[in-house]
């Protein structure tokens, strides 16, 4: 389980703190978000995503399936501390999916060796047995495409989408946004650096749509939203943006 990585005398400090690629790996701990795959040789239920992001300051977090977590942690080369107990909002779920978020969290707890090994991280426990796998989640943006779960109506208040309407939005690696606001289609410009974007004025075509009941007020609110977006957060196959003051600006699902 011991990792052996051959490293520049100025890299040594650095990857002591994050952990040393695994043979037949580029990659370390810290950036990028990891996905489970597996916990505790049970799979996870279908329809939820619990991911880990390790930074490079020490802080640890992500979702376990059904509320945000936040902790610290510390490594010396394969060997890793989580610290508990772990700050979490405090969302309820179903049954299954609260037992689950409680195995997850303990689990993270007992981990005291990690490794990396192609694209899959492992949390191993004193015993040798694997506790969680993670595989690689992609967070760029440029080249991605969602739709829309629900979005900020300007009144601080989050809606849904009205039943029988679709919001996509398409990230072209050119800079550009297009996307179906629901009955017309729209295009802006946006800018990323990390966390943070820009979305710059929407243009869109002149349709009318009559109906469902209240779409042409939902894009018109929906692409305002859009200019208020300052940070972005991919975890899996969901994103969020929101305001600089924190206020939800849409949700987002992946689309393959």
């Amino acid at each position: 389980m011991y990792k052996y990585c051959m490293i520049s005398l100025g890299l040594f400090l650095l990857l002591a703190i994050t952990g040393c690629a695994s043979a037949g790996s580029d990659l370390t701990l810290t950036g990028q978000v990891w996905i489970t795959s597996d916990l505790d040789g049970n799979g996870i239920i279908t329809g939820t995503t619990i991911t880990a992001e390790f930074k490079d300051d020490g802080t640890l977090g992500g979702s376990n399936g059904c509320n945000r977590y936040n902790t610290t942690y510390t490594v010396d080369w394969d060997e890793i501390q989580i610290n508990t107990p772990m700050a979490s909002t405090l969302m309820a779920c179903p049954d299954p999916v609260m037992a689950q978020e409680q195995v997850y969290m303990g689990a993270m707890g007992e981990a005291v060796t990690f490794e990396i090994s192609g694209e899959e991280l492992t949390l191993f426990s004193k015993a040798g047995d694997a506790l969680v796998t993670y595989i690689t989640g992609s967070n760029e943006l440029a080249g991605s495409s969602w739709e829309v779960i629900s979005y900020n109506n300007g009144k601080e208040a989050v809606e849904s989408l009205i039943i029988g309407t679709e919001i996509t939005a398409d990230f072209g690696e050119d800079d550009q946004l297009t996307g179906n606001s629901g009955c017309n289609t729209y295009f802006a410009s946006y800018e990323t650096d990390e966390d943070k974007i820009t979305i710059g004025p929407a243009g869109m075509t002149e349709m009318a749509c009559a109906e469902p009941e209240g779409v042409m007020e939902q894009e018109q609110l929906y692409v305002a939203a859009l200019g208020m977006a300052d940070v972005y957060r991919i975890e899996a196959d969901r994103m969020e943006m929101r305001t600089a003051d924190g206020a939800l600006v849409a949700n987002f699902n992946r689309v393959p």
